[in-house]
């Protein structure tokens, strides 16, 4: 079985294993375990316009790789994706594609002309609709990239004081999604000497380390989808500080040490300090076992081997 995974490959200096990690873990670990063949169309350009550039030079990727499925990541990927007739289509919407109004629109028509559509969340499947060929399946994460490790260690490896609160951001600080704003003015009423690091530029391994240094994870987003660092932190058993947005609440659950946040500054700065107050390492590995990058991706190839025999 051949695969063609489309998505953006807007991002400056793009690397398909930085900037898009988690599609690349994902068609990687299939790769791994079932017999595919796999290549990549990454988008350059933005905006509806901008996509839509790329039908030509898509077309001529698809005649010459001639994928038994084109796998679309985010929607207006798959709107592109569906413009050609050669290959069936199978999208995967991750959430901005849900949130934004005019990218939710084209979203929708993108659903209606895939094969096959997969929503990470359920909230995301509800908000986009689309044919009945559907299911509901969020990212995986890789247990192996994202595991437990000393405190004092990682901390001397990332050049961090030993008796310093840290606050890991789940983002860049210039994302307006992320809302650092709400962030900064709950970690201003804290009364205590604490310092927000920025999620940005970093490798795999440094996030791994950075969410074993930290005291906490603070995600103030203003939508998301399934976001993939909270199941990073809680493979890492780090305490969790989250707006209730996307499944972070099914993927948290009743973890202790984890709080979600209503968008009140003080609510934030009262669950941060609740997280720094548990002062030790959750649980949180043991309650996503189920989210095993291992176990999603038989579901995928599942989805991938129902639009072959079709």
């Amino acid at each position: 079985m051949k695969v063609l995974i489309v998505c953006s490959g807007n991002a400056e200096n793009f690397d398909f294993k930085h900037h898009q990690a988690f599609v690349f873990e994902q068609i990687e670990s299939i790769k791994k375990a079932f017999n595919i063949e796999y290549d990549t169309f990454f988008i350059k350009g933005k905006g509806i316009t901008g996509y839509l550039n790329n039908i030509h030079v898509l077309r001529k990727k698809i005649k010459k790789f001639a994928p038994d499925i084109v796998h679309a990541h985010f929607g207006l990927s798959g709107l592109l994706a569906c413009l050609q007739r050669k290959a069936p289509v199978i999208i995967t919407f991750h959430g901005s594609d849900a949130y934004i109004s005019k990218v939710k629109l084209l979203s929708k028509v993108a659903a209606g002309f895939s094969r096959f559509n997969i929503f990470v969340s359920d909230k995301i499947q509800n908000r986009i609709k689309g044919k009945s060929n559907f299911s509901i399946i969020p990212c995986g994460v890789n247990l192996d990239k994202f595991y437990p490790i000393d405190m004092k260690i990682a901390r001397e490896k990332l050049d961090l004081e030993n008796g310093r609160k840290y606050i890991l951001f789940a983002s860049s600080f210039s994302n307006s999604v992320k809302n650092s704003p709400l962030a900064f003015s709950a970690i201003g009423k804290l009364k205590m000497n604490a310092e927000l690091i920025e999620l940005k530029n970093r490798s795999r391994d440094e996030v791994n380390l950075l969410l074993n240094a930290c005291n906490l994870l603070l995600l103030t987003s203003k939508t998301e989808g399934s976001p993939q660092i909270i199941k990073e932190a809680m493979a890492c058993n780090c305490p969790i500080v989250a707006t209730d947005v996307g499944d972070i609440s099914d993927v948290i659950g009743k973890t202790e040490g984890c709080y979600l946040t209503s968008f009140e500054p003080d609510d934030v700065t009262d669950k941060v300090m609740l997280a720094i107050k548990f002062d030790k390492r959750t649980n949180g590995r043991e309650q996503i076992e189920h989210l095993d990058n291992n176990i999603i991706v038989k579901k995928i190839f599942d989805i991938y081997q129902i639009v072959f025999n079709k």
